[in-house]
C-alpha cells in the first residue's frame, strides 16, 4: 500500500505503522520516539512525542482524522496522507509534549553519564520551548541500586516503560515495574529487590535518558572524549551473539554496550558477561571504528580520513582585508 508523509510517497506492506513507514523514507521526515522500540512487542504510545496529523485517511475514506495520532501505534492505510514537520499543529503539540516531559526532569546534563547520547537532550534541542512555564516543586526520588551494576535515578525517568518490556521479553523473570499511580508513578523493585539475571544490563541501553546508569562507567568520562570501536567475541551464552561496541579512552576500555542502529535502538541484546566482565582488548576481536553520525557530539575529533576538512573556509575578501590591515599597522 502507498502512504505519503510530508509530500514524500512510499510503498509499505500491510500492517506497517506510520512511524516505521517514515523510517523507510528517513531523514527529518521521521517523527521522534522516546518510548517506541521496534524490538520490544507492545512498546509505544506512552510518550506522545511521535504525534502526527493524518490529513487524508485513505483512498476509500479520505476524511482527515479529527485529532493528532501517535504514529508508533497507528497503522497506515492505502492512500493515507500524513503531515509531520509540514504541520504547524504538530510542531506546536510536540513542543507541549516536550515541556511536559521536562516538568520533573532535573537539569543534570552537566553530571549525567547519558549526556551526549541522550534522546531527551536531542528532543529538547530540536522541539523544546525556550523556557518552561512550570513554577511548582518538582518531584524527587532518592537514587537506588537495583543490582550491583545498575543504579536507578528515578528523578530523571520519563516512564517510557522500555526497561520493563526488556525484562518481560528477554529475561527469565521480571522483578521491577511501575509502582503507584499518577504523579507518584515510579520504576522500582518491590522492597528494593536486586535485578539479577544474565541480560539485566540491557535496561541501561534501552533507557532514552539517564535514569538507568552503568555503575562501572559512572563518572569515569564523557562519551565525546571516548572512541567507539566495534568488536565481537565467541560468547558462551546461547542467547548472546557477542557483537558489541567498545568505548576506549586511550588503551583502556571504559565500557561495553550493545550495538545500536541509526535510531538508537539495540541491534542485538548482549549478556552481562560481555557487558561488565570483558573489559580488556585481549577479550575481543576488533573489527574497526564505529561510524558515528556527524550530527552527534560523539563524532567530535573522530575523523574517517587522515586529512579532515578545514574548519574555516577561505574567504578571499577577508584575506585581502586582513592583508591591508597588516600592512597599515606595519607602516604605523
Amino acid at each position: 500500500m502507498k502512504v505519503t508523509i510530508d509530500g514524500i510517497p512510499v510503498e509499505v506492506p500491510d500492517g506497517t505503522s506510520i512511524l516505521n513507514a517514515a523510517r523507510l523514507i528517513g531523514g527529518d521526515v521521521v517523527p521522534p520516539a522516546m518510548c517506541y522500540y521496534s524490538k520490544l512487542a507492545g512498546s509505544g504510545g506512552k510518550c506522545r512525542t511521535c504525534l502526527v496529523k493524518v490529513s487524508k485517511g485513505s483512498e476509500k475514506d479520505p476524511r482527515p482524522m479529527p485529532k493528532l495520532v501517535a504514529s508508533c501505534r497507528t497503522n497506515v492505510m492505502d492512500g493515507m496522507e500524513v503531515q509531520n514537520l509540514t504541520s504547524p499543529e504538530v510542531i506546536e503539540a510536540r513542543k507541549g509534549v516536550v515541556e511536559m516531559l521536562l516538568i520533573n526532569h532535573p537539569l543534570d546534563c552537566p553530571v549525567c553519564d547519558q549526556a551526549g547520547e541522550c534522546d531527551l537532550q536531542n528532543l529538547a534541542f530540536e522541539h523544546g520551548a525556550e523556557k518552561t512555564r512550570y513554577e511548582f516543586d518538582r518531584r524527587t526520588f532518592h537514587r537506588i541500586d537495583i543490582g550491583d551494576k545498575i543504579q536507578l535515578h528515578m528523578t530523571r525517568c520519563i516512564l517510557c516503560y522500555r526497561c520493563v518490556y526488556v525484562a518481560d521479553q528477554i529475561t527469565d523473570h521480571r522483578i521491577h515495574g511501575i509502582l503507584n499511580r499518577g504523579d507518584h508513578s515510579e520504576i522500582s523493585t518491590y522492597i528494593k529487590a536486586a535485578v539479577d539475571n544474565d541480560f539485566s544490563g540491557n535496561v541501561i541501553d534501552v533507557c532514552p535518558v539517564g535514569a538507568l546508569t552503568d555503575k562501572t562507567f559512572r563518572f569515569k568520562n564523557r562519551v565525546w572524549f571516548t572512541k567507539p570501536v566495534e568488536a565481537h567475541r565467541d560468547c558462551d551464552h546461547e542467547k548472546c551473539n557477542g557483537k558489541v561496541t567498545l568505548w576506549y579512552k586511550g588503551e583502556e576500555v571504559l565500557r561495553v554496550t550493545a550495538r545500536k542502529d541509526v535510531y538508537g535502538e539495540v541491534e542485538e541484546f548482549i549478556c552481562n558477561t560481555c557487558r561488565f566482565d570483558k573489559k580488556k582488548t585481549a577479550d575481543w576481536v576488533i573489527e574497526g571504528p564505529r561510524k558515528v553520525s556527524n550530527q552527534s557530539v560523539i563524532s567530535s575529533n573522530h575523523y574517517d580520513t587522515l586529512r579532515p576538512l578545514p574548519v574555516i573556509k577561505s574567504n578571499p575578501a577577508l584575506v585581502e582585508a586582513n592583508k591591508e590591515q597588516f600592512e597599515r599597522e606595519t607602516r604605523l
